[in-house]
Formats: structure tokens, C-alpha cells, sequence
């Protein structure tokens, strides 16, 4: 009889796990100890720069820097991910990339001062932590190459195949050494002059399948084994392995992570980067933060099970889990969502839902959302946006922990 009533607890509790794991979604859903070292992190874009510093003055810009480190500290965020190089360029003073046009001031000139520094100390009085966000091949939304500043790292490699002009823009070539060591060099750069906490690689990898084929056909001549798809996919764990190796040599509480599209087989079919890999070893990233840019009713990729796919495929306790959240969906038509598109519209509290599943997952670190314009501009708002964040920060706790 002892035996049979242990069988029948361990039955209970076996059933009572799958029910409370099987809870859908619009039940209640209680919130879980916030830790103290929750991210809540805020993406800050070169589409707010070109918005808030661009073609301002320096008391202008200033101003609405401060701006934005008060709106993300006294609503209950942490960090700040800060767009520092969004098109090879740069938003302070670089020996190896141009300034981006998103800082140049009221008389179109640089301005005088620097604006990283800036951002950096105004939010560290702010006990905010910020990361520098980079987008490490991209050069140009355009095709027009003439439009590119002199000083470009296109015009180093035009005569190369290290760069070119696509149909969607100019872009860095993967495959080609000089590139990721460029990009090497350029990290090296901004955690040596700054005091950032973090290094931020967004799903810009591959810009498509043309640009490495002279590349590919030259590695295959000196004997290279690779299928074109694993050549890929070995280049970009290549450039964030050494991304990693460089920082910790430097700074070991500099951290680094990336944040992947969240669909898995466009990170391998498109963007060639082999998450898997990357998040079964340790010496590549201390978090990734894939863009689950999606709802609870989402067709196709429905936000729990893309949560677990991600959570699960992370096999060391060195990495954590700090999703990306769609906050510029809120209120909106989801075109891709299939029979789930109009969730957005129906809902106002799938943000805090997301972030109360999210921290039940086992390599959970926090979350990001996407992106402050959204959150704090009240020209982007609508019908839901207020609602949104008001349920969000209803589960902040009455502490913004670090």
C-alpha cells in the first residue's frame, strides 16, 4: 500500500505539471519573483536618432537624450541597446568608419561633442546600463554608391569582392577575412575609448546568396570541404566566435550577445547563422535575444512554442534567453500571422503575457522591446499602445531592479 500511495502522488503531481504546462494563454497567469538581474531593455534605432539628434542643435539633442534615459528609467527598464553603427558608419569618432548622418547637427556638420560619450554617462547616472548595437555588413539602403561618404569601407574594397552592390543595398561580403577583421577592429575600437556594458549584433549576417560566390569558388580551389550552405554558416560562427574572444581579452564584463530572427530556418536558410552551434558551446555569446516578433495566436510560429524551440536549443548554463518583443505590433494588422493577423488589434495585454511566460522558461534572462518610438512617441501610438503598457508595467513591481 506505501508503494501504490507513492505511485499515486508521483501520478498527481506528473498530471498537475502537464495541466499547468498546458494552460493557454488568456488564463490567468501569475507573476513569477522578478529577479535582480532581469534585463529590461528598450532598442534605441537610427530611426530615433535621425528623429532626436539629427539636424538639431547640441542643447536640443541633449535634451531629448536625457529625454529618453528618463522615459526608460522611470518606467521600470535597465538598459538601453543604442543603434552605434547602423550603416558602417558610426555615432562617434572612428579611425575606421565614417560619422553616421543620424548624429549631424542643425548646420549639418559633426557635432561637438561626443555622442556616445553622452548617451554612456548620462545613462550609467542613471544606473541604466547600455549596449552598443552594430550592424556589422550592412553599408547602405540604397544601391547609389556615389551617396556614400568618402571615407566609407566600401571605396577600400569597391575594386574587391569584399563588397557590393546588391539589389536591396551595399552590403560587406561575409566570407571575405579583411571584412570580419574590419568589424573586429571596429568592437575593438568602441569597448577601448567607451564604457559600454554590452556588444549587440542584430540579424543583418547574409545579405543574400550572390555576394561570397567568388569567394566560395576560391576556397573550394585551395581545397576546401564545405558545402556552400556550411561555408555560410561556418563564416558567421568565424566572425561572432571572434567578436567574443576579442571582448572577454579585453574586458570580461563586457557582455555579448545577438539577436536572430526568430524564425530558426530563416537563420539558416537566409541569414546563415547556425544557433545551434552557437548556443550548444560556450565561447560565443553570453545571451540571444531572437526576435520573437510574434503573437500568442500567430499562425505559423505561435509565440510559446518559438519560446521553447529557443529556450531549449540553448545547452549551457552560460547563456541566457532575453527575448525580443514586438511592441511595434501593438494595435496593428499582423499580415503574416495567418488566421492569428488581427490578434493585435483584439488584445492589449499580450506584451505582459509574453514577459510572465517568458520568465518561466529555464534560461530565461529578461526581455527587449522593440523599439522606444513605439513605447514613448505619442505620434506612434494607438488605441492600444497606453493599454499595452500600462499592463506591462503592472508587473514591474513597485522596484526598477538592475
Amino acid at each position: 500500500m506505501k508503494y501504490a500511495a507513492i505511485t499515486m502522488v508521483a501520478i498527481f503531481f506528473i498530471l498537475t505539471f502537464f495541466v499547468i504546462g498546458m494552460k493557454h494563454p488568456d488564463d490567468t497567469l501569475e507573476e513569477k519573483e522578478i529577479f535582480n538581474d532581469e534585463v529590461r531593455a528598450v532598442y534605441v534605432s537610427y530611426i530615433e536618432l535621425n528623429s532626436y539628434i539629427k539636424n538639431k542643435s547640441e542643447s536640443v539633442s541633449k535634451e531629448n537624450i536625457n529625454k529618453i534615459l528618463d522615459n526608460v528609467l522611470k518606467n521600470g527598464f535597465n538598459t538601453v541597446i543604442l543603434h552605434v553603427r547602423p550603416f558602417a558608419d558610426s555615432i562617434y569618432k572612428s579611425d575606421y568608419f565614417p560619422v553616421s548622418e543620424t548624429i549631424l547637427n542643425d548646420k549639418g556638420n559633426i557635432p561637438n561633442y561626443d555622442v556616445l560619450k553622452y548617451f554612456i554617462d548620462e545613462a550609467h547616472k542613471r544606473n541604466l546600463r547600455l549596449e552598443a548595437w552594430v550592424n556589422p555588413f550592412r553599408i547602405s539602403n540604397v544601391t547609389d554608391s556615389t551617396k556614400l561618404p568618402v571615407n566609407s569601407p566600401y571605396y577600400k574594397f569597391a575594386n574587391t569582392n569584399d563588397a557590393k552592390v546588391l539589389d536591396n543595398g551595399i552590403y560587406l561580403n561575409p566570407a571575405s577575412s579583411d571584412v570580419q577583421q574590419l568589424i573586429i577592429n571596429g568592437i575593438k575600437e568602441i569597448i577601448t575609448n567607451y564604457d559600454v556594458d554590452g556588444i549587440h549584433f542584430d540579424d543583418y549576417f547574409y545579405p543574400d546568396k550572390t555576394i561570397d560566390l567568388k569567394s566560395f569558388e576560391e576556397y573550394q580551389k585551395n581545397g576546401g570541404k564545405f558545402t556552400i550552405d556550411e561555408y555560410r554558416l561556418d563564416n558567421v560562427s568565424n566572425l561572432i566566435k571572434n567578436t567574443y574572444s576579442m571582448i572577454k581579452s579585453i574586458n570580461k564584463n563586457i557582455l555579448f550577445g545577438i539577436a536572430p530572427e526568430g524564425n530558426i530556418e530563416n537563420n539558416y536558410d537566409k541569414n546563415y547563422i547556425d544557433v545551434r552551434k552557437i548556443l550548444s558551446e560556450e565561447g560565443y555569446v553570453d545571451y540571444i535575444m531572437p526576435q520573437i516578433y510574434y503573437g500568442f495566436k500567430n499562425e505559423y510560429k505561435p509565440f510559446i512554442d518559438t519560446l521553447n524551440v529557443w529556450n531549449n536549443l540553448i545547452e549551457t548554463d552560460s547563456i541566457k534567453l532575453i527575448p525580443a518583443l514586438a511592441f511595434y505590433k501593438v494595435g496593428v494588422f499582423d499580415k503574416y500571422a495567418g488566421s492569428g493577423s488581427n490578434e493585435w488589434i483584439e488584445k492589449f495585454d499580450i506584451i505582459k503575457k509574453q514577459v510572465l511566460i517568458s520568465r518561466n522558461v529555464s534560461k530565461y534572462g529578461g526581455f527587449s522591446l522593440f523599439r522606444y518610438d513605439f513605447i514613448f512617441n505619442n505620434e506612434k501610438y494607438n488605441d492600444n499602445s497606453i493599454k499595452e503598457f500600462d499592463n506591462l508595467k503592472g508587473i514591474f513591481g513597485d522596484k526598477n531592479k538592475k
